[in-house]
Parts: C-alpha cells; sequence; structure tokens
C-alpha cells in the first residue's frame, strides 16, 4: 500500500525545475504529484510518478541527486471536512505526519492526499483499520 515518491535536490537557480521536467518528458516519465519546498541555496523537489524506477535512473545518469521514499496516498473526500476527518483518525491512534501534499483526481470528487509517516507500517494498518482508503502504486500509474 506504499507507494514511491523521489526526492530530488536541487540548486535554487534558474531552470533547474524545468531541467528535471525536460529530463522526466523526454524519457515518457509521467508526474502524478509534485510538491518543492525551497531554502535560499537549495530545493526539495518531492515527485510521485508512473515510472518511479525509471526516473531515477535517468535523474542520475543526468548527475541529478534524487532517492525514492516510501509514502502513501489517500483518497480524501472533496468537501469541506474531508482532510480534517482523516486528520482525527491518524491524531487519535498517535500516527506523526512528517509532511503531506495534495491533487485532485481527473475523473472524481475526491482528492488525494501524500502523506509521509515517521512510522509508514503503522499508519498503513491504522488507515486499513479504520477503512481509509489507500491507493496503491497501481492506482497512482493509472491516473
Amino acid at each position: 500500500m506504499k507507494i514511491k515518491q523521489i526526492s530530488i535536490f536541487l540548486e535554487n537557480r534558474k531552470g533547474r525545475l524545468y531541467d528535471v521536467c525536460a529530463l522526466l518528458g523526454k524519457n515518457d516519465i509521467n508526474i502524478r504529484a509534485l510538491n518543492v519546498a525551497e531554502t535560499e541555496a537549495f530545493g526539495i523537489l518531492r515527485i510521485v510518478v508512473n515510472k518511479p524506477d525509471a526516473a531515477v535512473k535517468a535523474l542520475k545518469d543526468a548527475g541529478i541527486v534524487a532517492k525514492i521514499t516510501d509514502v502513501v496516498a489517500i483518497e480524501v473526500d472533496d468537501r469541506p471536512g474531508g482532510l480534517t476527518d482523516i486528520l482525527k483518525v491518524l491524531a487519535d491512534e498517535d500516527v506523526n505526519i512528517e509532511y503531506m501534499y495534495g491533487f485532485v483526481e481527473k475523473s472524481s470528487d475526491r482528492a488525494l492526499m501524500v502523506f509521509r509517516f515517521d512510522d509508514v507500517d503503522k499508519a498503513v494498518n491504522i488507515l486499513k483499520k479504520h477503512s481509509i482508503k489507500i491507493v496503491t502504486e497501481q492506482g497512482v500509474r493509472e491516473l
């Protein structure tokens, strides 16, 4: 139930994000979710793609530092309070969220949230226990 997220470390300079996205496109790799966090000197681009292993290989071959991290994508009702319902379950079960970001499915009334937990396996078990829909790696590829 875990999916692979790629964290890419980039210098904070003009065109660097373009370089990465162009490289992925040239290698027929489709970005399904994206988040950028930055500091003055560098940024961390976090992406979920349809072909994570191929993406990491292409990035490393181009001399770009990239690392795979396990994350969990969860379907959330796309309505006021939908995310709150999920966060309450996680808080009540004492699950720590390191970071998260979201995106919307094209053909659904659901939003998807990508979560990085300090204990991914514990989080997955709790989400299953509460019948919260977790998106599989195959599901992400099919978005």
